[in-house]
């Protein structure tokens, strides 16, 4: 993620016109309203994932930013916007409705409508672009739920927070391919986020319900993996659906749930054994849900080709 401007490298003088340009230039037409006296403090990166464009702003300066009619019928793009509160409460405006986001919220809003976006004071924001037609929700269910808040509270949105969250602070470390791939992950939960804040979850594509389920299930398996209890069937009953529909889901990953459920718990003993102050070998099993030592050794040497104690001398963690 490129930065764009960082006021603190500009003369006082030049800080507002080169704000608003970049603004507009990364952000589309829009008219800034700011105290010409303000001392303006702040900093903008933008960068791409897949199709989706990635922003953040941070600005301790009260200013508002407005997309107006004039605007609009100068250049419309057809584009929905995100925005996503890392720190602060800026205040969002579309459509006759007011919301003052709180930290983790996110709400989505329509490019090609009138919006006003204020901060009062200091704000951290991440906001995504990507065209409408990627958004598999159709466009009365976004007027609906235009500027109202979204939080992490369960369900898609549980999932989408944190994913925008990482995104948008890690984005520049991803390689093309798992930028399109991520990309799509992030417009399926948006997606199933606003689908779900309007009880309309089934009116999504059987692909989006399918990938936001298979996220979800990962997200379970992942917070229970020291679990003795975790496999197929409970993976299944937690989430309301087969076992036989479970296995389906996996057919993508070209693996099978209890492999999967292996796997990660390999991982996770494997980063223990490299990170010092892990215990002993069989406690790092035990931790992650391999308390037979023998076999906990005989899956480690399969998959990292040397036993979990030779491993972890040949990391020089005693």
């Amino acid at each position: 993620m490129a930065v764009l401007i960082r006021t603190s490298d500009l003369p006082a003088a030049r800080r507002h016109a080169a704000w608003r340009g970049i603004v507009c230039d990364t952000l589309g037409p829009l008219d800034l309203r700011i105290d010409p006296d303000a001392p303006l403090r702040g900093e903008i990166e933008f960068g791409k994932l897949g199709a989706v464009g990635v922003g953040r702003i941070k600005t301790s300066t009260p200013h508002s930013v407005h997309r107006t009619s004039g605007l609009i019928r100068r250049d419309n793009p057809e584009l929905y916007r995100v925005v996503l509160t890392l720190s602060g409460s800026p205040r969002l405006s579309q459509d006759g409705r007011n919301t003052q986001l709180s930290r983790g919220e996110f709400a989505i809003y329509d490019f090609s409508r009138p919006y006003e976006l204020a901060y009062d004071s200091a704000v951290r924001l991440a906001v995504f672009s990507f065209p409408r037609d990627q958004l598999a929700v159709s466009a009365d269910a976004v007027a609906e739920l235009a500027a109202l808040p979204i939080g992490a509270g369960s369900g898609a949105a549980a999932l989408a927070v944190p994913l925008l969250r990482r995104v948008a602070l890690d984005h520049e470390t991803y390689q093309p391919g798992s930028a399109a791939r991520l990309s799509t992950v992030v417009t399926d939960l948006v997606g199933a986020a606003v689908a779900e804040r309007l009880d309309q979850a089934r009116s999504l594509p059987a692909d989006a319900r399918q990938r936001t389920l298979l996220l979800e299930v990962h997200t379970f398996i992942e917070q229970r993996l020291g679990d003795l209890d975790l496999d197929p069937a409970a993976v299944a009953a937690a989430h309301h659906i087969s076992v036989r529909y479970l296995h389906r889901l996996f057919e993508s990953e070209n693996t099978t749930v209890a492999a999967w459920i292996r796997q990660r718990r390999l991982e996770r003993c494997r980063a223990d054994l490299i990170s010092g102050g892990a215990g002993s070998v069989s406690a790092v099993g035990a931790r992650w849900g391999l308390p037979d030592a023998a076999h906990f050794s005989r899956l480690f040497r399969q998959a990292y080709g040397m036993p979990p104690a030779e491993y972890r001398r040949a990391h020089n963690v005693r």
